[in-house]
């Protein structure tokens, strides 16, 4: 007896995790064992100093009570990104503006670690002057990058939610990252500036 084949027809399944999410968890998680291994080899580096040369006499001290301040507003914009987007997810149009003032605060945290570096520079803090300026420059560099392509995540999330072609996985991607450049600081502020 023949058997007639019939087509069969694809279902195109969803999948678990979409392709945005699932990008920005998988690059948060590479980049945070980046930090690691950095957060590690400062310690080592740091333990392993004699007495008295950590930091280099002559070198300046890092500015723990202003990058408190610069802490306080990265981590009030954190939980406005989250504000935000529970107000979207409920259809608030306050979203937008909460998100715009999570965006400006991280701004500010940029540019005033910016004037902060500067005015380091200024002091002789280099990348060639001692291993804690190395060590400070390449830590705290590495997440100003972060932070300002965090940002632009931020910015186009909120484009796109002025527009009204905002979908919850593109918010979810850019305030996945945007939390792991809010979660990191405190680490490396706790670390790098005690």
């Amino acid at each position: 007896m023949n058997s007639i084949a019939l087509p069969t027809r694809r279902v195109a399944r969803q999948p678990l995790v979409p392709d945005a999410i699932l990008g920005t968890l998988v690059f948060v998680a590479a980049e945070t064992m980046f930090f690691v291994g950095m957060i590690s080899a400062f310690t080592i580096s740091r333990s392993q100093a004699l007495p008295g040369t950590w930091p280099m006499p002559g070198q300046p001290t890092l500015p723990v009570a202003s990058t408190a301040f610069n802490t306080a507003a990265l981590l009030l914009s954190g939980v406005l990104v989250l504000v935000a987007q529970r107000l979207f997810s409920r259809g608030n149009l306050w979203a937008r503006r909460v998100l715009a003032v999570a965006w400006a605060l991280g701004a500010v945290f940029v540019i005033l670690q910016g004037a902060e570096w500067a005015a380091l520079l200024k002091q002789g803090l280099t990348m060639t002057s001692s291993r804690l300026g190395a060590f400070f420059y390449l830590l705290v560099g590495t997440h100003a990058l972060h932070a300002v392509g965090a940002l632009i995540a931020l910015g186009w999330t909120w484009l796109q939610m002025s527009k009204g072609r905002l979908s919850q996985g593109l918010f979810f991607g850019s305030q996945v990252f945007w939390y792991f450049v809010v979660l990191m600081w405190p680490v490396l502020y706790l670390r790098v500036y005690f």
